[in-house]
């Protein structure tokens, strides 16, 4: 597992845990922080970090697929994959707080020679939700429209599937409810909302579905929509609206992409 990032809870410390002699693999820092490069179980095994212990709210990861095509990066697969995603549960646990984080992105995988998709990421996912007592928060959805048609046999060439776009995201914790707050993912209103907040007026009453939606429920004005479960962003430079909306430069994510070719750093999500 090479990708993995660490949100400390910087207010819980009145010393940045940042200070202090830097690991000597650290690829670059700021004021925010430092980059480490290297294999992400040996770094939390060396010593390195062990002052973030407790510290962390946030472990997001995207560890290697259990695809079926060997990669540059290293990948394993069937029960070997399992096992070893598992094995991180205890490496990673110990750095959360007690309302702390673990959110893993796995991609999917097919069988060998055939059409059939393969059940590996959901049943690794589940062991490493099982053998280290986490509870699954939510499950999430990356749909990624601009992502290859693969498999490319059974999608370009026999025609029988369509192109595999997604991804899953699990959030997991020790407890039932981690720091979360949803009014910091808000998206703007929809204009029909908008209308809707201007005017007053709306189909109050029962439901079909039997939700009884009150004379007054959809009139306050909360500042936002709270978003899906289902996240739809494409993985190029050119098509990243919500980049542009945190403040970043919709150049960003090219310019990472370039240094990290120019410093040959292995890194999957690197085309």
């Amino acid at each position: 597992m090479n990708t993995f990032a660490f949100a400390p809870d910087i207010a819980a410390t009145a010393i940045s845990p940042f200070l202090g002699r830097p690991p000597l693999n650290v690829s670059y820092q700021t004021s925010y922080g430092r980059m480490i490069h290297g294999l992400s179980d040996q770094i939390l095994q060396a010593g390195a970090l062990d002052r973030f212990q407790g510290k962390v709210n946030l472990v997001f990861t995207s560890p290697p697929f259990p695809l079926n095509r060997k990669k540059r990066y290293g990948n394993k697969n069937g029960d070997d994959y399992i096992e070893w995603l598992s094995s991180y549960g205890p490496l990673l646990k110990k750095m959360l707080t007690p309302d702390g984080s673990i959110v893993m992105e796995v991609g999917n995988s097919w069988e060998q020679g055939s059409p059939i998709m393969s059940t590996l990421p959901i049943r690794s996912l589940l062991r490493f939700q099982e053998d280290n007592d986490l509870y699954l928060c939510q499950e999430f959805v990356w749909q990624n429209p601009a992502k290859l048609p693969t498999p490319a046999q059974w999608v370009n060439v026999d025609r029988v599937r369509v192109k595999d776009s997604f991804t899953k995201v699990w959030w997991m914790s020790s407890s039932k409810k981690p720091k979360a707050d949803n009014r910091r993912v808000l998206q703007e209103y929809s204009k029909s909302m908008k209308d809707l907040l201007k005017s007053g007026k709306y189909n109050a009453g029962k439901r079909p579905s039997e939700h009884n939606i009150g004379e007054q429920s959809f009139l306050i004005d909360n500042g936002g929509a709270i978003p899906g479960s289902v996240l739809t962003f494409a993985n190029t430079e050119d098509t990243q609206p919500h980049v542009a909306r945190l403040g970043q430069p919709r150049s960003a994510k090219k310019k990472y992409a370039t240094l990290c070719k120019a410093l040959r750093a292995s890194l999957p999500a690197v085309k």
